[in-house]
């Protein structure tokens, strides 16, 4: 497979955020206190422009986790044009996530966690560390968001 030439960082920012606002889905990897094996599932999410919101079980392995650490880190794209979010989590109980936001969540993910009989928690993910690559050119500056900074273009 030939390799396209690696984009610049302006125009990786630029590929982030357009994944960011336009996907539905990521992996989202969580571990425990305990020492247990971290934890992977695919989780709907709605981002807003400065963070992700997206809601699972509140007794599920992923939702004690977020809940016991506050820190998770997210995979969205495939292998081949992924970006790779670390950030810090704050839970968010379905009263008091504000009616506008639980209404743009079920609208673009298609699936509403207040109408469900289990508890759902609704967790909202701030960015500290932003990384996008396709290739293995694009490996070295593929940090675009350091310490909850967007880094500067090129």
């Amino acid at each position: 497979m030939t390799e396209a030439p690696a984009r610049s960082a302006e125009q990786r920012k630029k590929d982030t955020l357009h994944r960011l606002e336009h996907d539905v889905d990521a992996w989202v990897a969580t571990a425990g206190t305990d020492g247990a094996a971290p934890y992977l599932v695919p989780l709907s999410f709605v981002w807003d422009g400065t963070t992700l919101l997206f809601a699972t079980p509140a007794e599920s392995p992923t939702g004690r986790n977020l809940v016991a650490t506050g820190t998770a880190r997210l995979g969205i794209g495939p292998t081949r044009d992924v970006v790779i979010v670390e950030g810090t989590v704050r839970a968010v109980t379905p009263e008091d996530l504000p009616e506008e936001d639980a209404e743009v969540f079920a609208g673009k993910t298609g699936f509403d966690p207040r109408q469900l009989a289990d508890r759902y928690l609704y967790f909202s993910v701030t960015p500290r560390r932003v990384q996008a690559w396709r290739e293995a050119n694009e490996l070295p500056g593929r940090d675009l968001m350091r310490d909850g900074r967007w880094l500067p273009a090129d």
